[in-house]
């Protein structure tokens, strides 16, 4: 009798591990057909004018020098400020290559985009 019950939990053991990986196997082969090139940061900010510069400074930091290398561009969006925030915006976009300005619909309609993207996956 104790053998029987050796003999179960083994084979039942054996049986789940074998459902997992088959688990693990399909979502490799269904997640490895997304391509990216890149991580892309989208920034929404609304009179952040005392914090905005360095966050940006600070993501492009990492982006050139630092572990962020797989970020490739950096989006950002000004929600209607009536501070300084644009004008900094701006002028970081001037001179930052990886900064660009965009506007909030257009930001929706990337964000819409991905999202349908990601359900056919």
């Amino acid at each position: 009798m104790l053998n029987f019950f050796t003999y179960f939990i083994f084979w039942s053991l054996i049986i789940l591990g074998l459902i997992d990986f088959i688990k693990w196997t399909i979502n490799i082969h269904k997640f490895n057909r997304i391509e990216t090139n890149g991580i892309y940061v989208i920034v929404a900010a609304k009179n952040q004018e005392l914090q905005i510069e360095g966050f940006l400074r600070s993501a492009i930091f990492k982006l050139l020098y630092g572990k962020g290398s797989y970020i490739k561009n950096v989006m950002v969006t000004d929600l209607n400020s009536v501070d300084g925030t644009k004008s900094i915006i701006e002028k970081m976009s001037k001179d930052y290559s990886e900064i660009n300005i965009i506007e909030w619909k257009d930001c929706k309609k990337i964000l819409d985009e991905l999202e349908q993207k990601m359900k056919t996956f």
